[in-house]
């Protein structure tokens, strides 16, 4: 039997950090007399009695955790967290359904900036400083887990970036609080420069804030209906795409530069592969934009770099309808949802080091073929690559693809054309918000969608944000008998 006395502390730890963290839009909303103040105090002191009830009942000193705990604990925590954070938004003046405020809460932790709310630039403060700060948590929350959880756990090939510390699986728990604190220090300094950066840019000072806490989560949620469309100028796309780029690099490769090893951040493989497979995508983008009499400018550069990052990354900004630009766009856009960023990033997608991986096997493959009798090691960053390594990457890329094939048939059961079904899909297991099309694209939203599909994207959205199996291994009997 496991024992569920850890899990349950730890989520009631979590839970009761949420809790406190839900007064910041109650004070919010209550210094400027809009009635939310109320659900979001309802939520918060909800929230707050199952959090210190869990960590009191289930108090554990020193939690440590088995396998088989950690992959509970990851999936739970997030249904938790996500349960909880949809109350605010239920007993707000938005009249929202569970299974809205549900799917918007999912979005926000699992960073993937997907919405149903419509008339954003109407909205109480609380109520948008809530979907930021959600995205925020969850960004931090993502960093931490790959960073101390899951390389233990070796989900597709994340043991690549294990290290001499993390070697006893027992130690999860402390190994990832450590790390926490770490990265909270660093994650805090990025989003207030990000903050500086918007406001000199020209935004308000909330909506500099809301923004900064989007962008470094790689999240895209936005205060306005037009998303950063609404900011006339330049200065404020490009403290976006400095920013999204920032939060898609390895944050253990920050840590490293903070210590005086500057140069891990500039000799990393997946970070020269994040820049090549970025610049590549923003030339073909600018290109795509090609007038007939074969010019392209300056605006269009802007716009081709902006979208670029932001679908990349995963953040899913816009300023405007990309997507029908050219047939030729957006495939590329379609392409960009599934790379992703770097793993150890707030970034998501598939992620660059496995594309580096299965770049590697299939130049394995051919070396073999042309020459039988040669001896060729596949290699990471220098290091020769395990064939364990290999087959979990691979495993994960077809399952990946896999399961988003799945999610757009299901969507389809809901009759929904096929390019919303196959982008709406996209968008939300690679976690990066807006698809394509008018209902999903850049200036729609998920709103008009039937309850059943809401739901599916929303696992979707928890598929992609905990890298698959993570989730998918609970349905597997042998895990619970081993």
């Amino acid at each position: 039997m496991v024992d569920f006395r850890p899990i349950s502390f730890v989520i009631g730890v979590l839970l009761a950090t949420l809790g406190i963290a839900m007064i910041i839009p109650t004070i919010l909303d209550l210094s400027v007399g809009n009635p939310n103040w109320v659900g979001f105090a309802a939520a918060s002191l909800v929230t707050l009695f199952f959090g210190v009830g869990l960590g009191i009942s289930q108090y554990v000193k020193s939690p440590e955790l088995t396998i088989k705990q950690a992959f509970l604990l990851t999936t739970l925590a997030w249904l938790a967290l996500t349960a909880f954070s949809a109350l605010p938004l239920l007993w707000s003046d938005m009249k929202m359904g569970y299974t809205d405020a549900f799917f918007e809460a999912m979005s926000g932790l699992t960073t993937t900036g997907a919405t149903v709310i419509t008339d954003l630039d109407t909205r109480s403060p609380g109520v948008l400083l809530w979907r930021s700060l959600l995205q925020w948590l969850g960004g931090i929350g993502i960093i931490v887990m790959a960073l101390a959880v899951m390389p233990m756990l070796q989900i597709g090939g994340m043991q690549l970036f294990r290290t001499e510390s993390s070697d006893k699986f027992e130690k999860i728990v402390p190994r990832a609080a450590q790390l926490a604190s770490s990265i909270t220090s660093l994650y805090v300094l990025l989003s207030l420069l990000c903050v500086i950066g918007y406001l000199l840019a020209g935004m308000t000072l909330f909506d500099a804030i809301a923004h900064s806490m989007t962008t470094i989560a790689t999240g895209g949620l936005s205060t306005h209906d037009l998303s950063l469309g609404y900011y006339k100028g330049d200065a404020v796309q490009y403290v976006a795409i400095c920013f999204m780029i920032l939060g898609s690099l390895p944050f253990g490769l920050y840590l490293y530069a903070v210590n005086g090893r500057v140069d891990r951040l500039f000799k990393d493989s997946q970070v020269h592969w994040f820049f090549i497979a970025l610049s590549t995508f923003i030339f073909l983008t600018w290109i795509s934009q090609m007038k007939p009499d074969f010019s392209v400018g300056y605006n269009e550069f802007r716009d081709a770099a902006f979208h670029s990052v932001s679908i990349m990354t995963g953040t899913g900004y816009a300023t405007g309808d990309y997507g029908k630009w050219s047939a030729f766009a957006e495939v590329l856009f379609f392409m960009m949802m599934f790379v992703g960023g770097c793993a150890g990033s707030a970034s998501c997608g598939i992620k660059i080091f496995r594309f580096q991986v299965l770049f590697q096997s299939i130049k394995q493959r051919t070396f073999s073929l042309i020459q039988p009798n040669g001896i060729y090691i596949p290699r990471y960053s220098g290091r020769p690559i395990e064939e364990r390594v290999m087959t979990a990457v691979l495993s994960f890329i077809f399952l990946f693809l896999f399961c988003f094939a799945i999610l757009t048939f299901l969507l389809t059961l809901y009759d929904l054309d096929l390019m919303t079904a196959l982008s709406a899909a996209a968008s939300c297991i690679t976690n990066v918000g807006p698809g394509l099309g008018d209902i999903v694209g850049p200036t729609g939203n998920f709103q008009s969608l039937p309850d059943g599909a809401k739901w599916l994207l929303a696992a979707g959205m928890l598929l992609g944000r905990l890298e698959l199996f993570t989730v998918l291994v609970l349905f597997i009997p042998t895990f619970w008998r081993s």
